[in-house]
């Protein structure tokens, strides 16, 4: 259970045990008396740093419909003057939406007052605060923020200059390394917390960029925003979400990298708003069955599995099937290195794309474009027409397209392949999750415009005594949602 860190100040409170703390030795003596190095005494970095990081109040409407109902009392009950009274001040009169408050953390990176946060902190905010170290409270205004990687960027003014600190080289972290979080837990103020770095690049599903630092310095709801500092006192990762069981920590934090944030919070402070590359590709994990199908000798690189019309991937040459494994002289040896790789690439720059094409390298010449605009592009395939055909192969049944079909299944309008309409209990492709209502817009390499064109790839696979036949398949028929599945041929 992968959880955001802001805290919501209307939730029940919980209680609080309170444990006498062990003494804690300088050193460990291990096995055989061997001695470890002395544990870190961090209380003069922490000395220097919790100036610099803030809470955040967020004022927000909730609709009412999450308060309580009003108890059904009788007309002449003495309690329902007090019971209207209450729950209409707890819903909201009339319906009215209420005001709900939160908490957060943040930190300031210019003196000026500029602080950076998380995005689900002030997500809806109508009203933002600020309270500095010394008790200070300051009107925020929202300079920018960006969903996909859940950061924000706040301004303050305040009377004389802030305390500060900077983000450091979240990529020389190792494993093992002492980190540090600060911030405002449950909306206990500035509070400080020393672990480890426990994992490195970790995908939670999140956003398409996910590539967080795994720690197990405690942090709980209302960390979110908060800095996770190196034994230098460097900003080497936002704290953002937690993985519990129970609602607090468990030794299972994840921190937004620094090096992810630099370029995003520059932008957001110079634009207000985030302009990231874009390539135009949708693409997908390698598997070894997929190296397999495409004669490579392992899984390796990003797999193209469609190119957007009109993209500068589509001007440049790129199709689906492509196999890209280096992108402006930087090696992708795995799908989720590409999308950042992209992002981070200034706007028009002209980039070299290295992708494997039946086996065969070859180079494309890209000018890069800006991800907002290419998010308003609608690509869409002409639609084709042919003769009604149904076949039943690899333990599923396949129709050409026709306008029954399409209305029953809810196909895209525009395209066009063979749709899936039955799939069997045992076989490849229940075994690769394909499901009745799935259009199949390649089989073997080549376009498909009816059933008897999967029929002829597979019966060409099996003449070249191929393992498995590679379909490129359009989940639920909507074009935006394709991906490449080997299925395996039984003979």
């Amino acid at each position: 259970m992968f959880g955001r860190l802001g805290f919501g100040l209307r939730v029940a409170v919980a209680s609080i045990a309170l444990v006498a703390a062990m003494p804690l030795h300088q050193a460990y003596i291990g096995p055989a008396g061997a001695q470890s190095a002395p544990l870190p005494n961090v209380a003069d970095l922490a000395d220097r740093l919790l100036p610099a990081v803030v809470e955040i109040s967020v004022e927000s409407k909730a609709a009412s419909s999450g308060a309580p109902e009003l108890p059904q009392l009788p007309e002449d009950s003495p309690f329902r003057d007090f019971f209207d009274d209450f729950f209409k001040r707890r819903q909201g009169e009339e319906g009215e939406p209420r005001t709900v408050s939160s908490m957060g953390s943040g930190f300031i990176i210019d003196a000026s007052g500029v602080i950076v946060t998380n995005n689900h902190v002030i997500e809806g905010a109508e009203a933002i605060e600020v309270r500095l170290h010394d008790g200070t409270i300051l009107k925020a205004e929202l300079k920018g923020r960006d969903p996909k990687t859940d950061l924000a960027v706040l301004t303050v003014k305040p009377k004389s200059p802030l305390p500060t600190v900077s983000f450091g080289d979240s990529d020389g972290l190792r494993i093992g390394e002492w980190v540090m979080a600060i911030g405002n837990p449950f909306g206990l103020g500035g509070s400080v917390s020393l672990g480890i770095v426990s994992a490195r690049n970790r995908d939670i599903n999140a956003g398409p960029y996910d590539d967080f630092i795994q720690t197990d310095a405690a942090i709980n709801k209302g960390n979110s925003g908060g800095p996770l500092f190196n034994m230098a006192g460097d900003v080497v990762g936002i704290n953002t979400a937690i993985f519990s069981p129970t609602g607090g920590s468990v030794g299972i934090g994840f921190s937004v990298p620094a090096n992810t944030a630099k370029s995003v919070v520059d932008q957001l402070q110079k634009y207000g708003e985030t302009r990231r590359g874009w390539l135009g590709v949708k693409v997908q994990s390698m598997t070894d069955e997929l190296a397999e199908s495409l004669g490579l000798p392992r899984p390796k690189g990003a797999l193209v599995a469609d190119v957007t019309e009109g993209s500068p991937g589509k001007a440049a040459g790129l199709e689906a099937g492509d196999v890209i494994i280096e992108f402006n002289g930087k090696p992708i040896n795995d799908m989720r290195e590409l999308p950042r790789a992209v992002a981070e690439t200034e706007i028009g720059k002209e980039v070299v794309v290295k992708a494997l094409r039946k086996g065969k390298e070859m180079e494309f010449k890209v000018a890069i474009g800006r991800l907002e605009d290419g998010e308003k592009i609608l690509a869409q395939q002409d639609a084709g027409k042919s003769a009604p055909a149904t076949v039943t192969l690899l333990g599923m049944t396949v129709s050409s397209i026709t306008d029954e079909l399409r209305a029953k299944f809810k196909t895209d309008e525009k395209i066009k392949g063979a749709i899936v309409t039955e799939v069997a209990e045992e076989g490849s492709a229940r075994d690769k999750e394909v499901e009745a209502g799935d259009v199949i817009l390649e089989a073997g390499g080549k376009q498909v415009v009816g059933a008897a064109d999967i029929s002829a790839a597979l019966d060409e696979a099996e003449k070249a005594k191929k393992p498995s036949v590679l379909l490129l398949i359009a989940k639920a028929g909507k074009a935006g949602e394709t991906r490449f599945v080997p299925l395996k041929i039984k003979r």
